[in-house]
């Protein structure tokens, strides 16, 4: 059964993680996505950390992996115009140009849309950048943590209460976000390609993302310009949608922000007295005493432990989540009931775990077939397939335009 983009070529020049991600979801999909790498390779390779297992695979780069499974991977130096004359080739063959370079770059490179555009008038050229390619910024070099959750107001709004720190996000969460918001705004360019015959430019950035993901606190900050209210757990509107410790140290997470589950919570939990109480009658009356009453739960919650809790909180009804650890997640039964952390069964490196895309179809296979390739693996493939003659393959390669992995 074929996949859905599986007559799709991208060319892709870019590193580190937003972009590169959006090119293994456009892969996952069954996009054929040849990556196109400097002689010194996307610094992100071997920078993952590396895995606490004992077995072949210990030295396998799993971090980089994810963001460049099912890839092509062809080396050429841009710095020479014998190796620009070579992407810009491919560039007439594809449906899709993807990168994540400013457009200083694209420019110095010949690269950018009018250039491409003249080559292949259909071409949907897609750029990713940390904060857009126009604007007085657009200049500046940007990650998932200065230009997605820094500049954006998420760290800041993240703050536990007025006096609590600045938080550290996981690595790469912003830009695998912004990956995907990539992935929509190529797709839908590309469709309107097939229907009008004409290519365009889309583009997308780390910063205009983050404040998308924030747009329920944006629709109301973008006109009163008020500062937003960083809520520390016992300054939370309602005891019903907080954050609590049980007895073994786990964590619980309750979003219950309506009225009416205040009796199902406070039986659930042996609060009933709580049900009597005059103060905490209105919703008014527990938000005024929401330092005690988190008190209390914290004190409630110490009996049990989290999984004897969550039995007790399925039973009541109560909308609940645990807070479950990274390495707890892939055991999880939901996780793999979704198949949520599929196996790549790939020839040279033997059957392996990764992280599925957020997506599943009911008909069309999709998903990571085979894992990310070498430095300069398919080079030669490459070029050959597409019409380079093998004197000019081996003079390119002889003036280190193109380098493969012999």
């Amino acid at each position: 059964m074929v996949s859905p983009l599986d007559d799709i070529l991208v060319i892709e020049i870019d590193n580190w993680m937003a972009s590169p991600s959006a090119g293994a979801i456009l892969a996952d999909l069954g996009a054929r996505v040849i990556k196109i790498e400097p002689p010194s390779g996307d610094p992100m390779r071997n920078m993952g950390r590396a895995p606490k297992i004992d077995s072949p695979l210990k030295t396998f780069d799993f971090q980089f992996d994810v963001d460049n499974r099912g890839k092509e991977s062809l080396v050429v130096d841009l710095t020479q115009p014998e190796g620009i004359s070579v992407v810009q080739h491919l560039c007439s063959k594809a449906q899709i140009f993807m990168c994540n370079l400013l457009l200083e770059r694209q420019q110095k490179y010949h690269l950018d849309p009018e250039t491409l555009f003249a080559i292949n008038p259909t071409l949907v050229h897609a750029t990713l950048t940390g904060y857009g390619t126009t604007g007085p910024d657009a200049w500046r070099p940007g990650y998932d943590v200065t230009a997605f959750f820094g500049r954006s107001g998420l760290y800041d709004a993240m703050r536990e209460g007025d006096d609590g720190i600045v938080p550290q996000a996981r690595p790469a969460q912003g830009d695998h976000t912004t990956g995907l918001a990539f992935v929509a705004g190529i797709l839908a360019a590309l469709r309107q390609a097939e229907r009008s015959g004409t290519g365009q430019t889309i583009e997308t950035s780390l910063f205009e993302t983050a404040v998308w993901t924030q747009a329920s606190d944006y629709a109301t900050t973008a006109m009163d310009s008020a500062p937003v209210r960083r809520r520390a757990r016992p300054n939370m509107l309602t005891p019903t949608a907080n954050r609590y410790p049980c007895g073994d140290g786990q964590w619980v997470v309750f979003n219950m922000p309506g009225a009416g589950q205040w009796l199902d919570f406070c039986r659930a939990l042996g609060l009933e007295h709580w049900l009597t109480e005059e103060k905490y009658a209105t919703p008014k009356g527990r938000y005024d005493h929401m330092p005690e009453l988190t008190q209390g739960v914290d004190e409630a919650l110490a009996a049990k432990s989290r999984d004897e809790w969550g039995k007790i909180f399925d039973a009541a009804g109560l909308i609940w989540g645990p807070v479950l650890g990274l390495h707890e997640v892939p055991q999880d039964p939901q996780a793999q009931a979704i198949n949520l952390f599929p196996t790549i069964n790939d020839a040279a490196h033997g059957d392996y775990t990764t992280v599925g895309i957020p997506m599943r179809f009911s008909k069309t296979p999709v998903g990571p077939t085979r894992a990310a390739p070498l430095l300069g693996q398919h080079s030669k493939a490459i070029l050959q397939e597409f019409d380079f003659a093998p004197d000019l393959i081996a003079s390119l390669s002889q003036q280190a335009v193109i380098q493969a992995d012999d």
